[in-house]
This record gives C-alpha cells, sequence and structure tokens, in this order.
C-alpha cells in the first residue's frame, strides 16, 4: 500500500504516481520542472514495465520495482499530504 495523497515539501507539487511504469534513464531534474504535471509530456520518458510504479514531483522522481520504503530515501521530500 501506498498514500495516493503524497506531496514535495521541496518543490510543494503533488507526487503523480503512474502504475506499470518506469522512468527511462535519461530523465533529468530540467524534464521534470519543464514537464510536470502534464502526462502527455511525461509520456516522452515513460517506459511500460507491468508491476512497477513512476512516482515524480518537479523536483525528485523514482522508479519501484519492489516493495521499497520510500521514508529510508534521505534524499526525498515527500511527506502524506492527508486524506
Amino acid at each position: 500500500r501506498t498514500c495516493d495523497q503524497l506531496r514535495c515539501t521541496a518543490c510543494d507539487f503533488r507526487v503523480s504516481l503512474f502504475d506499470d511504469y518506469i522512468w527511462d534513464q535519461s530523465c533529468d531534474y530540467l524534464f521534470f520542472r519543464n514537464n510536470m504535471p502534464e502526462l502527455c509530456k511525461l509520456r516522452a520518458k515513460m517506459v511500460k514495465k507491468k508491476g512497477a510504479r513512476a512516482y515524480a514531483c518537479q523536483c525528485s522522481w523514482r522508479s519501484i520495482e519492489e516493495l521499497t520504503d520510500l521514508q529510508t530515501d534521505q534524499q526525498l521530500r515527500w511527506v502524506c499530504g492527508k486524506h
């Protein structure tokens, strides 16, 4: 299970999540800074992968392929946006 209301405290953007996708290796900070939250632009660097999930805000992104505790990643500033 994961929170579907994640928010980034660094860029103050809602964290988007995409089931069955990972981010292309060529993704970088400027790509997300310039294209969030426009899905049609983000699709350019999304790779289909069953069972994975791609997460991104305007300043950080992650591709998750197995159960992972995102709270252990010290670089992420994602918190629950409350329900």
